[in-house]
């Protein structure tokens, strides 16, 4: 008996990212088509058989596979089991279309350190709320795919920049609850998304959205211990819903929001039995 297909599909609320493609397929084969974006793959069980500009490749697990716009491809599993898949779908603003004939002629990059910064990236986008995080996973996800392309691939120069780290901070410190995308970010600074990031870490020690989401969780701990409802917090200290608030604060708190708040003085005083005036 045929395994029935697994296909989950998402638009993030990230720029750059058309869609988010998850897919498990024991028997099916694409026929030729092409998209409008770029094709980001990685494969996590099995692997896959395609053609590109009648050459043909394939699609094992450890790599990744980089399709450029608007030129054919098919695929089909090449293991009995079929295959697992991941797939983004960026749009074209995000690598320059002058190397779509580089793509073409190497679409397959062997390369551990992107492969696991797009596992990274696809788990991040799976979680609604973390979106400067995906924004600046995708900044360094986009960077090495065009350093692959233009045969610049090696370790990036060390970036020390102190003033636009501290002007970035200064930033995400006035957007702490309605929160900064990393594009409004690097054109108030005017300089580019990747070197925000770099300059960032490498300044204060954490990514952007590692600080940002940090700052959130202060502000939330003192609605808590403030004696504001649980309920309330999420949004009041801005983050996304409710699950999302709650994960981010047992990782750096160690504790969940409500047992936290049950600490605090304004709930002994609320829950604390009353006695009748003589």
């Amino acid at each position: 008996m045929t395994a029935r297909p697994e296909v989950t599909a998402w638009r993030p609320r990230v720029e750059g990212i058309d869609e988010v493609f998850h897919a498990r397929f024991a028997d099916h084969a694409y026929p030729m088509h092409t998209h409008d974006s770029w094709t980001l793959l990685v494969v996590d069980e099995g692997m896959v058989r395609y053609d590109l500009d009648r050459h043909e490749h394939g699609a094992p697990r450890p790599v990744v596979t980089l399709l450029p716009p608007h030129v054919p491809h098919n695929g089909d599993a090449v293991t009995p089991d079929g295959f697992r898949k991941r797939v983004l779908y960026l749009n074209t603003a995000q690598i320059d279309v002058d190397l779509v004939g580089r793509a073409v002629d190497r679409p397959v990059l062997h390369d551990p350190w992107l492969r696991h910064r797009v596992h990274q990236l696809h788990q991040t986008l799976a979680h609604p709320g973390d979106e400067l995080e995906a924004q600046s996973r995708l900044a360094l996800v986009r960077e090495r795919l065009a350093a692959h392309l233009l045969d610049r691939l090696g370790a990036p120069p060390p970036v020390r920049d102190p003033k636009i780290a501290r002007e970035l901070r200064d930033l995400l410190d006035g957007h702490v609850v309605e929160g900064l995308s990393l594009r409004d970010a690097a054109q108030r600074l005017h300089t580019h998304h990747t070197h925000l990031v770099r300059a960032f870490s490498r300044e204060f020690g954490m990514a952007p959205h590692q600080y940002l989401t940090g700052r959130r969780v202060d502000l939330a701990r003192r609605l808590l211990l403030g004696g504001m409802r649980v309920s309330d917090v999420a949004a009041a200290a801005g983050f996304y819903d409710q699950s999302h608030f709650s994960r981010h604060f047992k990782r750096v708190v160690g504790t969940s929001p409500g047992r936290y708040a049950r600490t605090g003085p304004a709930y002994r005083r609320s829950s604390a039995p009353r006695t009748n005036a003589a």
